[in-house]
């Protein structure tokens, strides 16, 4: 079951998640393209194994296992998954 990060990451975009992921699944990291632009970031459900480590640093609080993701953010589920699916397509 992957992780998904949920509104408490936006605009505030810490990155400590970044640091720790041992899959490199969270993105954009402050050094890629776009993260300025980004609101937050967003972990590949492809690619995450489950590790909680960055739920584990985040100062926010805004990982959770997808299927505790609190009901009023249920819309970052899909929001994680697009960003990597437009990123795949160059979208």
């Amino acid at each position: 079951m992957p992780y998904v990060i949920t509104q408490p990451c936006v605009r505030t975009k810490d990155a400590s998640c970044v640091q720790v992921c041992p899959v490199d699944c969270i993105h954009p990291t402050p050094d890629e393209p776009g993260y300025a632009e980004a609101e937050q970031l967003y972990i590949d459900p492809e690619s995450c194994i489950d590790c909680d480590a960055c739920a584990t640093v985040c100062p926010v609080d805004a990982p959770f296992p997808e299927d505790q993701v609190p009901g009023e953010w249920q819309g970052f589920i899909a929001m994680n998954a697009n960003y990597y699916s437009q990123q795949s397509t160059g979208a």
